[in-house]
């Protein structure tokens, strides 16, 4: 939840509200061979299982936050890109000599 008071907070982040930083309850369902993965990879790495997947959430959200960004750059792009032909078609239909 976004609060006024988060709003309002410097760019570092160094103040937090409530909402800020309360974690939220989550019922999560994982096909077995996920969970047996998630496990192993848990103990390997000794740490807790809810660290790991809050950060594996956080890892997921960058990715499509960035696929985003990608496809939205893509259309820009293509809009710059048909702007930019048609000043290129102006200019190149001006007389090529220059009067004195």
């Amino acid at each position: 939840m976004y609060s006024m008071a988060s709003a309002l907070a410097p760019a570092d982040r160094s103040v937090y509200t409530l909402s800020d930083t309360m974690s939220k309850n989550l019922s999560l369902k994982l096909r077995g061979d996920v969970f047996e993965q998630m496990e192993r990879t848990v103990r390997r790495l000794k740490k807790p299982r809810n660290a790991y997947i809050n950060e594996a959430v956080a890892h997921y959200n960058l990715l499509h936050r960035r696929r985003g960004l990608a496809a939205e750059f893509a259309r820009e792009s293509a809009l710059a890109r048909d702007e930019s032909l048609r000043v290129l078609a102006e200019f190149e239909a001006l007389p090529d000599e220059l009067r004195e």
